[in-house]
């Protein structure tokens, strides 16, 4: 079972930094996503106990460590906090430029500076 977990940990950090490296803003987006999900399961996978659940009276019974679930449910409500910035920031991108891909809206923004100096030079 941890040899499985710790496949699919790999395979969706190795997905995640595939994505990130990607020049579509979009693609972007879906590989933090993928690496937020694999660093949450690591987290998960480092307090894996086996026990009964962590509620008072405890048991006499070893329990799961609750801390590991408190912390990754929190890095879960951030990740969904930063996920739905940056789908906003994609959105606001695309609706000023019409494009999500790095390589055009870097090729326009050079575009903007250069009409720019001339017009300042033209001055």
């Amino acid at each position: 079972m941890i040899l499985l977990l710790s496949a699919v940990i790999a395979v969706l950090f190795g997905a995640g930094t595939f994505l990130v490296l990607k020049t579509d803003l979009l693609r972007v987006v879906v590989g933090m996503v993928l690496i937020s999900h694999a660093a949450n399961l690591t987290l998960m996978a480092s307090g894996l106990t086996r026990g009964k659940a962590p509620i008072y009276p405890l048991p006499e019974e070893e329990v799961s460590d609750p801390l590991v679930q408190a912390m990754t449910l929190t890095a879960l409500v951030i990740g969904f906090g930063v996920t739905a910035l940056l789908l906003g920031l994609a959105y606001r991108v695309y609706t000023s430029h019409f494009a999500v891909d790095f390589d055009r809206l870097a090729a326009e923004e050079a575009r903007r500076e250069a009409e720019l100096e001339r017009e300042e030079v033209s001055v």
